[in-house]
């Protein structure tokens, strides 16, 4: 039987990192550190949760993301590439995200389709709500 090598000599334990899917509220939020493998923030910042209205969202055109607040302090985010034909959505308003280019509307709760030409939903994406910022994680 060989003795176990020191506490120094062992391999030092993979950090893990904690990736929120789905509906993230603020008190969920204040609860869980948004930080990168070095500590640091996670993420880009994307929007501040002050920009983001109650019952509706903001389009991040440059990052191709679109966060909601379908009711307040609970955030959600969504590719802004509509499903249909690849165009970026315009706008959010009346608890829909509009596409420009046919009109298609999808919910701001969960990304799902109200009214077509596109048949699938706007795929989740991942994001941290810490300090006031939203950050893609």
């Amino acid at each position: 039987m060989h003795p176990s090598p020191p506490e120094s000599a062992r391999p030092a334990a993979p950090r893990r990192r904690t990736v929120l899917t789905g509906t993230l509220t603020a008190a969920t939020a204040a609860l869980v550190p948004a930080c990168g493998d070095d500590g640091g923030p996670a993420g880009k910042v994307v929007a501040s949760a002050a920009d983001v209205p109650v019952g509706g969202g903001t389009v991040v055109a440059a990052e191709k993301v679109v966060v909601t607040q379908p009711v307040e302090g609970e955030f959600r985010a969504f590719s802004a590439v509509c499903t249909h034909q690849g165009c970026t959505v315009g706008s959010v308003a009346d608890g829909l995200i509009v596409c420009p280019c046919h009109a298609g509307r999808f919910r701001v709760t969960d990304g799902s389709v109200a009214s077509g030409p596109a048949t699938r939903p706007l795929p989740a994406r991942r994001i941290t709500v810490a300090g006031g910022e939203i950050r893609l994680a």
